[in-house]
């Protein structure tokens, strides 16, 4: 999949600049890896990742980035119409984010829209 992110973002233990970004399963014998691949090349990242499960579709392609105050990270990947998706596991600088800012109102979710290529 394709997505224009326009903000900086972490994945894994690494921030990734605003672009263009390709998104691609590069999993062998069921690894559920993936590789975050900025179309300009200057950035990539290769992630391990999760099966997320819904019990329905989702209503379009997309990339789901939890928020904390300014930080983005990458929390889930969904393509149109599939009920499994992929989950990144959170990193610890993630999970301390998330504590130090559970009561603040800068913690929320965020869609990118993407496209399949």
């Amino acid at each position: 999949m394709r997505a224009n992110v326009p903000f900086n973002f972490s994945v894994g233990n690494k921030t990734l600049p605003a672009g263009v970004y390709d998104i691609r399963d590069i999993s062998s014998s069921g690894a559920n890896t993936l590789l975050v691949h900025e179309r300009e090349g200057q950035s990539s990242m290769i992630v391990g990742s999760n099966t997320g499960e819904a019990l329905k579709g989702a209503d379009k392609t997309k990339l789901i980035f939890n928020r904390y105050g300014s930080q983005y990270f990458l929390a889930e990947i969904w393509v149109g119409g599939a009920t499994l998706g992929r989950e990144l596991p959170k990193t610890s600088r993630e999970k301390e984010l998330a504590k130090e800012l559970a009561s603040d109102s800068t913690q929320r979710r965020v869609e990118v829209v993407a496209s399949l290529y």
